[in-house]
């Protein structure tokens, strides 16, 4: 076999992998399209319909107050308890008014 015809042989297979790619992507072209077309018939909507408006009730601001509570402190000062909790309010994505803070207790 001569370099030739193997530089041959690599392009004819090199060609044979794209044209079965090219015909796979057709396929799924193809494909989507026809299911795209089967679900759009099933989800059309009915018309639509008036639904009641209901009324809500709010609760009086009474009901809403919001205690900070006790928190102890174990070996840990005061500027440190302030940053634990302002790092968990942060990583946790939980607003500090939502937290409710038992005890900071420091591990040796």
């Amino acid at each position: 076999m001569t370099f030739l015809d193997s530089i041959l042989i690599s392009v004819f297979g090199l060609g044979i992998v794209f044209a079965v790619l090219i015909a796979l992507s057709g396929i799924i072209g193809i494909q989507s399209k026809l299911i795209n077309i089967f679900t759009s018939k099933k989800n059309t909507l009915p018309e639509k319909q008036e639904i009641p408006a209901t009324e809500v009730t709010v609760p009086a601001e009474e009901d809403n107050v919001i205690t900070a509570g006790n928190l102890r402190l174990y070996n840990v000062d005061e500027k440190t308890a302030a940053l634990i909790m302002a790092i968990v309010c942060d990583e946790s994505g939980i607003p500090l008014s939502e937290l409710i803070f038992k005890s900071i207790k420091a591990l040796d």
